[in-house]
C-alpha cells in the first residue's frame, strides 16, 4: 500500500493499523511505550479509532467469504477483476449500501 500512496493527493488521508505508523497520510491508534501505559486520553482515541475502523475490518470479512480475496486465484487473471466486482457488489447489497440508479 506504501507504493500506492504517490496516486492519491498529498492531502488525501487513510485510517490504518500499527504497521503504518509514522507514515504521513495514515492515521494509527497509538502504540503503548516499550515499558510504558498509554494514557486515558490515548486509550480514548484508540477506543474511538477501532469503532471506526471495525465496520471495514466486518466488510472485508464478508468479502473474504467467498474465498477469492482470501485464497490464490486459479482462474486466467483477466478474470480476476470482473470476479472481485461482482463479489463486492453482492456485498455492498447485503450491507443495503447499493445505489441503485434507473
Amino acid at each position: 500500500m506504501r507504493e500506492r500512496f504517490r496516486q492519491f493527493a498529498p492531502k488525501q488521508k487513510f485510517g490504518g493499523d500499527k504497521a503504518y505508523q509514522g507514515e504521513a497520510q495514515v492515521t494509527t491508534p497509538c502504540k503503548k511505550p516499550k515499558g510504558g501505559q498509554l494514557t486515558d486520553e490515548q486509550k480514548q482515541q484508540n477506543r474511538e479509532f477501532s469503532q471506526q475502523r471495525i465496520f471495514v475490518e466486518h466488510v472485508i470479512r464478508l468479502i473474504k467469504i467467498f474465498n477469492v480475496a482470501r485464497e490464490r486465484f486459479r482462474l486466467n487473471c483477466l478474470n480476476y477483476k470482473p470476479v472481485i466486482l461482482a463479489i463486492c457488489g453482492l456485498v455492498r447489497l447485503r450491507i443495503k449500501a447499493l445505489i441503485l440508479s434507473c
